[in-house]
């Protein structure tokens, strides 16, 4: 083996919850973890304000704070935390190969895979600086629906994951606006059923978004235009949320593990299993029906466990062990 390449038994890909509690776990077994955190440091949740429902925390904690507890908490049990990104794997034979930042070559014993996924925006800039303000722009509607108690919210999408947000919105919000771009929804006809008679939910059709208004703190309203009419009218609101899907960020992947249509890793159920042996994978990379931080993490925790038992499994008996 080459001296340049380095030499880890278990590498884990990804920084935000399910990754940094892979890392705990897997430290704490002596497995020596090394921890790349990606693209985005602390994942999705570093682009969440504030945090309430995740246990431990009664008075809740920003999405910053909370990656940064969770990563002095790996560091704490010797996880090799990383700044850096994987950028190329191999795992066509019994050895992982994994490049960094296209150069750096790793082989690995294990390899647990938290990248998780990115939420698709409309990519407006009055959209991007409000959701950077942490103003009233969000991709989740579990997790910050709860800060728009008793107010009006404007929501984008048409499929089942827009339809099942503009329903959980209802229960707390006064009034939930849906704006869908053609006319007709993509959603299950017992979701679009459910929202059509949900009485707080408005639903626009043929309309779309062409800003999002505030006061530069905050969001205040959205602008939108008929598409046919081509009518623009402004419609009241202290939140906007996006929910026109997600792209799990497992493009490099897809050579060697099997992925599903939308690219989710498909693991073993009821396991951090993929199809690679060896290879495991948590969080939102795999998960397109929660996408939850405490559901990332329980994963995590899985995957180092997964590692750990396929590392014993290969491990060769001692002498005395064997008389």
């Amino acid at each position: 083996m080459s001296e340049n390449i380095e030499r880890v038994k278990c590498l884990i890909i990804g920084s935000g919850p399910a990754g940094y509690t892979a890392a705990i776990y897997a430290a704490r077994a002596n497995m020596s973890p090394v921890l790349y955190q990606g693209t985005q440091p602390g994942g999705q949740l570093t682009t969440t304000n504030e945090v309430e429902n995740y246990p431990g925390y009664p008075d809740g904690i920003t999405g910053p704070e909370m990656m940064m507890e969770f990563q002095k908490q790996a560091e704490r049990f010797n996880t090799d935390v990383r700044d850096g990104w994987v950028t190329k794997v191999d795992f066509s034979g019994p050895v992982h190969k994994v490049w960094v930042n296209e150069t750096k070559e790793i082989h690995c014993d294990t390899v647990i895979i938290s990248t998780g996924a990115t939420a698709k925006y409309l990519g407006l800039p009055s959209e991007q600086k409000y959701l950077n303000l942490g103003g009233g722009v969000s991709a989740c509607a579990v997790c910050d629906g709860f800060f728009y108690k008793n107010q009006e919210v404007v929501l984008v999408g048409a499929g089942d994951s827009a339809a099942e947000e503009a329903h959980y919105l209802s229960k707390l919000c006064k009034k939930v606006t849906m704006l869908v771009r053609r006319d007709a929804f993509r959603a299950s006809k017992i979701m679009e059923a459910r929202v059509k008679n949900t009485e707080n939910i408005e639903i626009l059709f043929n309309t779309e978004t062409e800003e999002v208004i505030g006061d530069g703190q905050v969001v205040t309203g959205v602008r939108a235009k008929n598409n046919i009419t081509g009518a623009i009218f402004d419609i009241p609101a202290t939140g906007f949320f996006v929910a026109i899907g997600h792209k799990p960020n497992t493009d490099i992947f897809k050579e060697y593990l099997d992925l599903d249509e939308t690219g989710y890793v498909i693991k073993t159920p009821g396991t951090s299993k993929t199809n690679v042996e060896g290879v495991f994978v948590s969080g939102d990379a795999a998960d397109h029906v929660y996408r939850q931080a405490i559901t990332a993490a329980g994963t995590g925790c899985m995957a180092a466990l997964d590692a750990e038992r396929y590392l014993a499994s290969k491990e060769v008996p001692e002498e005395n062990e064997l008389a």
